[in-house]
């Protein structure tokens, strides 16, 4: 009686994940005995209806004459992650904000929480002090946003007042929120909230600026030096 209900309890679960597109699945998510689960998983990534992506973690997406297509960076980042204040980081960052052309080998991810270890698509940003971002809620957008003031000399293309206009047109078009940016700016780098202060004013918010936590003069002069030379 009970092998003839954990067949039919994995009939079940084959339709179900065969009747999925684009989502992951663990063992856990279907409803059966751990151990036919597992072999359900793992037959179904032989067959090529399920694509292996780490340790317990699966993929149903669309298939292709090279196999299962791999889920999206992104899809695979917020799988991974608790995703509240994650967003792009480096290249990812400035490339998603139209500030470089550049795109690296590895997606990037800041993480403000110990990150998960990298997949092979992507790879993830110890964050963890700027708790700010999570605790404002940040979008993946604003996230960038913070990472390329952080970056700024690396990152960027453009030039400076090209990159500021760019990014505060973001701001006034509501894409990036000034004011989740400001309450999540106290766990920042010094030298991001400069610029951060300088991008405010630049967007006709000097209150906001006036909220951000100065940095200290010789970080200051730095970064202002930075800003102006161009």
């Amino acid at each position: 009686m009970t092998t003839r209900h954990d067949r039919h309890g994995a009939q079940a679960a084959r339709r179900s994940l065969l009747d999925s597109r684009n989502r992951f699945w663990k063992t856990a998510d279907i409803d059966a005995p751990p151990s036919t689960a597992q072999h359900l998983l793992a037959d179904m990534v032989t067959q090529g209806e399920l694509r292996h992506i780490r340790k317990g973690l699966y993929w149903r997406g669309i298939k292709t004459p090279l196999g299962m297509a791999p889920p999206s960076s992104d899809a695979l980042a917020a799988e991974l992650t608790d995703h509240r204040g994650i967003g792009p980081a480096g290249l990812s960052a400035a490339n998603a904000l139209r500030l470089s052309t550049q795109i690296p080998r590895r997606a990037q991810y800041a993480v403000p929480a110990r990150p998960p270890s990298d997949g092979d698509t992507v790879h993830f940003v110890n964050r963890s002090a700027r708790r700010g971002r999570a605790e404002h809620a940040l979008s993946p957008t604003d996230v960038a946003a913070l990472e390329v003031l952080d970056g700024w000399d690396r990152v960027i293309e453009t030039t400076t007042n090209e990159a500021m206009s760019r990014l505060a047109s973001l701001i006034q078009s509501g894409r990036i929120d000034a004011g989740r940016l400001a309450g999540a700016s106290g766990t920042e780098p010094g030298s991001a909230r400069v610029r951060l202060r300088y991008l405010l004013r630049s967007a006709g918010l000097p209150t906001l600026a006036d909220e951000v936590p100065a940095a200290d003069p010789r970080t200051e002069s730095k970064a202002l030096a930075g800003l102006l030379a161009t």
